[in-house]
């Protein structure tokens, strides 16, 4: 894994990618990795640095690669001691759950170690966000699209009330015409029964199953691809025919462009604010 960090040097402003992490290498690079790579690109100004929020996988990276990765605040000390004036901090998650929470519970902690301090949006935050998603997955799956084909989108879901996004999408999917597109989930609501049902009440011959997650690590490779007890055997033992797409979020041009929206929102509102 091509871990990106603070570098020990000098810089005034600074652009910190946070993300819960993956110990998946090749996944790392073809989707955490390349959102970095298209901020890096879009603001050359700015130094980029990498956090994870999950300390599980920073330690098993460190362990098994003997690569270091910051947590956030690890992150934000070496920030501040680097000299860092101007900070934007830029979650790869996908709502305002826990773990984009935790990004602002820890920013706050450290909100006077700098001159100007901003924090970017997850991937789903305002209407257009949701409407710019649907047309990205109805995108990426067009070339399978036929009516006897359902398309059943895999999300992480949280006890948290940021759960209704999945809610919200497959609003916004129905919305556009797309009846034969499902939100589901591995932790919370909705669930796959809720898809089982979804589906044979459509009466649809085959599925089409992609992780709605930035990276196609554990839960896209064993709950949803895995050959025992995923989704993917579920829907098989319901006489579908399945095809699994393991590509995640992160991989995607058009998912890079939100985030780096995102950034400029936040940077508007930090000039905004001076």
């Amino acid at each position: 894994m091509e871990a990106m960090k603070h570098q020990n040097k000098t810089q005034e402003q600074e652009m910190l990618a946070v993300s819960f992490g993956t110990s998946y290498k090749e996944n790392c690079r073809r989707t955490i990795g390349a959102i970095e790579g298209a901020l890096k690109e879009s603001f050359p100004e700015w130094t980029l640095a990498r956090a994870f929020t999950s300390q599980r996988i920073i330690n098993h990276i460190k362990k098994r690669d003997d690569v270091s990765i910051d947590n956030m605040e690890e992150a934000f000390h070496r920030a501040k001691e680097n000299g860092v004036k101007r900070l934007i901090v830029q979650p790869t998650l996908i709502m305002d759950g826990i773990e984009y929470q935790k990004v602002l519970t820890e920013a706050e902690k450290h909100r006077t170690d700098f001159h100007q301090l901003a924090i970017g949006k997850p991937l789903l935050s305002e209407e257009e966000d949701f409407h710019c998603l649907a047309g990205i997955l109805t995108e990426e799956t067009k070339r399978y699209e036929d009516k006897n084909t359902a398309f059943c989108f895999m999300g992480h879901g949280t006890q948290a009330q940021a759960n209704q996004v999945y809610e919200r999408l497959q609003k916004k999917l129905w919305e556009k015409g797309y009846a034969n597109y499902f939100i589901g989930t591995v932790e919370a609501e909705p669930d796959l029964p809720y898809l089982l049902e979804k589906v044979k009440a459509g009466s649809y011959a085959r599925v089409v199953l992609m992780p709605l997650m930035i990276v196609a690590g554990d839960h896209a490779s064993n709950d949803m691809a895995g050959e025992k007890d995923s989704w993917k055997t579920e829907f098989e033992s319901q006489g579908c025919e399945v095809t699994c797409l393991m590509r995640g979020l992160g991989e995607l041009p058009q998912i890079h462009q939100m985030f780096i929206n995102h950034v400029k929102e936040a940077m508007k509102i930090r000039n905004d604010t001076q």
